[in-house]
């Protein structure tokens, strides 16, 4: 078993693998001047992990959940997220692409972030709730669910700001639009839907001491 020390130090070396991976991934970066302002979240999500791990001591699911959801966005912020290759990597496995093989007409990297904010967002929202605000387990996973959709939201409407903000060509490499009017709404149907799938792993989840070291 993992000392709570030694599992601190694995930690803080996951987090310092995540940031390097900022830097890097301006090299060679198809679009350098959008990927500065798509970095902005991340370099937030990792301060925000950062303490969370040095003074709060989150658990072991809630960890690897917010760290796995900065990995997803760096490789989407990577290509602005609207030119992910992941027909490309498909292709040289199986000689075929995603999109051939489902009819796609855009790229779909941003609906598998969306709807992994949602399904990744419930387990570090519920144990916050449990552990500060004294929740049930149930009702934690509930108003978790609440939460995901609640910050989807702000966050739908603070791209809408950075469209009126500046031109609608950074505007567009921002949002990751692709021409679709009902964008927001699909990316807030999509983090709703993972969340409900999580539900039932959670609604019973309640971090022993264990977990949260």
């Amino acid at each position: 078993m993992i000392r709570p020390a030694s599992q601190r130090r694995l930690r803080i070396i996951g987090l310092i693998v995540t940031a390097a991976a900022i830097p890097l991934s301006f090299v060679a970066a198809p679009y350098p001047n959008e990927l500065v302002l798509q970095h902005i979240p991340t370099a937030v999500g990792i301060g925000l992990l950062t303490v969370a791990v040095v003074r709060y001591h989150p658990s072991r699911s809630s960890y690897i959940c917010c760290l796995t959801f900065l990995w997803l966005h760096i490789i989407g912020a990577r290509w602005i997220y609207s030119f992910v290759p992941y027909d490309d990597a498909v292709k040289m496995i199986t000689g075929h692409t995603i999109s051939e093989t489902f009819g796609w007409q855009r790229n779909h990297y941003d609906r598998l972030v969306h709807f992994a904010s949602g399904a990744l967002g419930m387990a570090p929202i519920s144990h916050l709730l449990q552990s500060w605000c004294r929740i049930a387990p149930a009702a934690a996973a509930i108003l978790a669910m609440a939460c995901v959709l609640a910050i989807g939201a702000a966050y739908e409407i603070l791209e809408w700001q950075i469209a009126m903000l500046f031109s609608p060509e950074m505007a567009e490499s921002y949002n990751g639009q692709q021409g679709d009017i009902w964008d927001a709404q699909k990316d807030l149907a999509l983090a709703w839907l993972g969340a409900v799938v999580v539900i039932p792993m959670i609604y019973r989840w309640n971090p022993t001491a264990q977990d949260l070291r």
